[in-house]
């Protein structure tokens, strides 16, 4: 078809030219250019401009069918494993109510504002991560690009382990369809002239010892590694398959059962909820939950992991809230997004943390009427010994029948009577909070309280699969947007196919894996959980922070969030950006990194002969690990600042090679960097400028060709939010 001559004029201006030289060598230039296409156009030609440019962008680039399938597309992208597995422990962890009031304070301060920024930058700037902190921040020397890598670097370390709680959940979901749940008693032993009940189980519980002992079949410590667990390694392989074939084909399919896997989870915690609540002792285990511990709250460690959640939850720092609001329409109230998407993630936490408190309240309120009963005999035994003296027992009291409340009245006045031979007596006071506090069960600890729950469920063969199939679609909806992180900067850097890629990505993660399915391997979950992704997830926030606030302009962005929502944004947020929110960032990074240097790293091991778990330090070669997980995440922030500001890269290079973006086509050819500002912008202002982000040229349509609203494949850009569509045929141009 031919094309008239603004379609042609257009095609021109829309070329771009950017080499490697442009993500680590000075980008000043690129300003001068943007004020000097500001002055050589006059307002009326910007209006038109900005009119057709407009038109243009929301023609060429993907977008969502409706609002309701973007907002559950972020809900879905928000809520995941960290909700259903990771919340909960660590509010546990933590100390119940003195985790959740730090979590919410920092929501306030930190996450909602930076979730609104982020949402925010997407949907102005209209790039990939890469495209947006290059196009904010170019005088960062390079910390735009820098926080990218880091953002790669902790999607990888992140990936490494998500999947391996995937494949958790899938050993659990192969195991339920069987009647009784294979959890839901202890196994007994035979010998030659007995029967009886497996030593740890009996210690400990069903569920907890089929989770350490028949899933896990865990070390004692994290260097007894046991060789790999052929279970789990299988598992793993299946996990990273099924996120493979996904990535590759994209699962726009997704869009049409949307809404049945983002309303699915509520209705599987729901019923769990109802049924736990329904459970004795319950109310006790909430009340811990919402009962908060002033002396841990001023610890630095809760405050870190609660912020580390924030990020987790919101998938801040990640790239991919940028990725997904990038394709919605400029004047989507993104603020709305924001906040609902923010407090849904909220409730979500808080709903499967209401979940396990309740099933931990029932474990612990088991474990204490066993702690009475054997109480109840001892004291019995002293009565009729004469160490104790009926007179001092109520007449009331039946020891038969003994409640908790009776049981502690007794107990209290033999501690009167016998003040000082009452420790020879060894009575344990069997106080509920006690059970509470020391039952820690790690990152196991939504598999131990959920699978102890389904037990006590009429069919809890089917509520297994129901939740364990939940969870494994939480799992891969979480690994997706973790996996785009990893693969979209690299396709976008390195023109390579998303399909050969996704492949290499994905063998080399299994294989990487492999540690966390050795028996040991859980230990490295925890490493991995706790060091991989906190600080430098905190470094990459900062920098986005100060990169908006600071050196864009906080006034500039709050113009453009004007121009862009139609209304002012409140005066709430202008604050927060400027002040709060870094402020309280960098305090929790120096309080982070002296607390670590404070307190060496650790983690619980499960001791088998004990049937719980004890604090060890990790050792030397771990400590290692740690320093350096945290230290290779953070390092090409350093490395990058001094490339920029040394010149270490040589301009006059005749081997950094360009790429020219057109239409449909990407050529490759040398190019002069010195004088060719010009050809970076055509007559266009710094906000409309044509990205130089190679996912949104190949978009554009073709004359000729027919109209699509996805993406060719989802091949250069989200893949799982694409329709599977045909090639895009090529300009002729």
């Amino acid at each position: 078809m031919p094309k008239n001559s603004k379609v042609v004029k257009r095609e021109l201006d829309d070329e771009v030219i950017e080499s490697v030289k442009d993500l680590l060598s000075n980008e000043d230039s690129a300003d001068d250019a943007f004020k000097k296409s500001e002055l050589i156009v006059d307002v009326q030609e910007e209006k038109d401009t900005d009119v057709e440019e407009g038109s243009e962008v929301e023609d060429e680039r993907p977008a969502w069918n409706n609002k309701l399938q973007y907002i559950l597309a972020q809900v879905g992208f928000s809520v995941g494993l960290g909700n259903v597995w990771r919340f909960p422990y660590l509010c546990q962890k933590n100390g119940g109510g003195a985790y959740l009031l730090p979590y919410l304070i920092l929501l306030l301060v930190i996450g909602i504002p930076l979730f609104f920024l982020e949402l925010s930058v997407g949907q102005r700037i209209r790039r990939g991560s890469i495209g947006v902190w290059n196009y904010i921040s170019p005088k960062l020397g390079g910390i735009g690009f820098a926080s990218c890598v880091v953002s790669f670097l902790v999607c990888f370390f992140v990936a490494l382990y998500y999947n391996v709680i995937i494949g958790w959940s899938l050993f659990y979901f192969s195991q339920s369809f069987q009647q009784p749940l294979p959890w839901d008693q202890c196994p007994l032993v035979k010998n030659a002239s007995h029967t009886f009940v497996e030593p740890e189980c009996e210690k400990s519980s069903a569920t907890t010892y089929y989770w350490y002992r028949e899933a896990l079949n865990i070390s004692n410590s994290i260097s007894e590694s046991g060789g790999l667990n052929w279970k789990m390694t299988i598992c793993l392989l299946a996990a990273w398959v099924v996120v493979c074939l996904a990535m590759i084909k994209g699962i726009q399919s997704s869009g049409k059962i949307m809404y049945f896997s983002s309303l699915f989870p509520y209705v599987v915690l729901l019923c769990f909820l109802i049924r736990a609540l329904l459970l004795n002792g319950s109310t006790d285990g909430i009340r811990h939950m919402f009962t908060p511990k002033l002396e841990m709250m001023l610890e630095p460690k809760v405050w870190r992991e609660a912020a580390t959640q924030v990020f987790f939850a919101l998938g801040l720092g990640f790239g991919g809230v940028i990725a997904f609001s990038s394709y919605n329409k400029r004047d989507n109230n993104c603020h709305f997004d924001a906040v609902l998407v923010s407090f849904i993630n909220f409730f979500t936490s808080v709903l499967a943390t209401l979940v396990v408190f309740a099933v931990l309240g029932f474990k612990a309120s088991v474990i204490n009427e066993k702690c009475i009963a054997e109480n109840s005999e001892m004291i019995i035994k002293f009565l009729k010994m004469g160490n104790l003296s009926h007179d001092i027992i109520p007449h009331h009291i039946n020891f038969s029948a003994v409640t908790a409340e009776d049981y502690h009245l007794v107990y209290d006045i033999v501690q009167k009577v016998k003040e000082g031979e009452f420790p020879a007596l060894h009575l344990n006071s069997c106080q509920i909070e006690d059970e509470l506090n020391k039952a820690v069960q790690g990152t196991g600890l939504a598999f131990i309280a959920f699978t102890e729950a389904m037990t006590h469920f009429p069919a809890s063969p089917f509520w297994s699969v129901m939740f364990f199939l939940m969870l494994v679609n939480l799992g891969l909806g979480s690994m997706f947007g973790t996996i785009e992180g990893i693969i979209t900067p690299i396709v976008d850097t390195f023109k390579v196919r998303k399909e050969i890629l996704t492949v290499i990505c994905c063998l080399l993660a299994f294989c990487i894996g492999l540690i966390f399915v050795q028996h040991s391997g859980n230990y490295f979950v925890t490493m991995f959980d706790d060091y991989s992704a906190t600080l430098p997830l905190l470094i990459v926030v900062i920098l986005e922070n100060i990169a908006v606030s600071f050196v864009y302009g906080i006034d500039k962005f709050i113009e453009d969030l004007k121009d862009m929502l139609g209304f002012a944004p409140n005066r709430y947020y202008y604050y927060m950006w400027k002040y709060i929110s870094p402020l309280m960032l960098l305090s929790l990074l120096i309080a982070s990194v002296v607390n670590m240097g404070l307190s060496p790293p650790g983690y619980n091991a499960w001791i088998e002969d004990k049937a719980s778990e004890e604090f060890l330090s990790y050792p030397t070669w771990g400590m290692v690990v740690c320093i350096s997980l945290m230290v290779l995440a953070i390092l090409p922030v350093p490395v990058v600042f001094v490339i920029r500001r040394c010149n270490l890269i040589d301009d006059s290079s005749g081997n950094l090679a360009s790429v020219t973006y057109k239409r449909g086509r990407v050529l490759k050819e040398p190019v002069n960097l010195e004088g060719d500002d010009a050809s970076l912008i055509h007559g266009k202002i710094s906000s409309e400028m044509s990205s130089p982000n190679f996912g949104k040229n190949i978009y554009r349509k073709q004359s000729g060709s027919p109209t699509l609203d996805t993406a060719p494949n989802g091949r250069y850009g989200i893949g799982y939010l694409m329709a599977d569509m045909p090639d895009m045929p090529e300009s002729d141009l």
